[in-house]
């Protein structure tokens, strides 16, 4: 068994209310954010691949420009723009081109990240 990651940078701003970070967090500022996809799988025989890299760039290039350089407020289906709703908003969006393992969401300049792991049964 095999795990390939990729991953993609996004810039973004967004504004949380109702955190310990009190006034801070509620006015609208804005991160680098770096997300990782995982796939898990077998090599196909033929290509040698677990996935073809070629697909998941190019699905990962629509989710990274939904992202880019938006208020993630206004993004439709994410909802609170916490690192917990970007895992799952870009797992969402991935989904039906891969074997996803996880998607994880870094925000590197206040050194958190969150992993997603698709919804449990």
């Amino acid at each position: 068994m095999w795990e390939l990651t990729k991953a993609f940078r996004f810039e973004a701003a967004h504004a949380l209310s109702g955190t310990t970070f009190g006034a801070d967090s509620e006015e609208i500022h804005g991160h680098s954010f770096r997300a990782e996809v995982t796939v898990r799988g077998t090599p196909d025989p033929a290509t040698g691949m677990v996935v073809d890299l070629g697909l998941l760039e190019r699905s990962m290039e629509e989710v990274r420009k939904t992202l880019d350089h938006k208020l993630l407020n206004k993004v439709e289906g994410l909802g609170p723009p916490t690192l917990e709703n970007l895992s799952r908003f870009i797992w969402e969006r991935l989904q039906h081109s891969a074997k996803l393992t996880r998607v994880s969401v870094h925000r590197d300049s206040c050194s958190e990240s969150c992993t997603y792991y698709g919804p449990q049964e």
